[in-house]
């Protein structure tokens, strides 16, 4: 489930984002390296959870620096 996340994550990113189209992203670089802000951030993880349908408390979000972190984060409170 973490692959389909990722993906899910890494597009919402470019539609956020458009200048990240066509630049190589690591699922290990910052948000912020990616030129995203705090309301970037949010619009990405409301976004995706929105997508997944998932209800997760954004305050859990909090730290969450990567794009494997939050797929990670998402994945153990999908499991929950």
């Amino acid at each position: 489930m973490k692959p389909e996340i990722i993906n899910l994550i890494r597009r919402n990113l470019l539609e956020i984002i458009p200048d990240l189209e066509g630049k190589e992203i690591s699922n290990d670089d910052t948000l912020t390296d990616l030129g995203a802000n705090s309301i970037d951030r949010g619009e990405l993880i409301t976004l995706t959870l929105e997508r997944l349908d998932y209800d997760i408390s954004r305050i859990e979000f909090v730290g969450v620096q990567t794009i494997n972190e939050l797929a990670d984060l998402i994945s153990k409170k999908r499991m929950l």
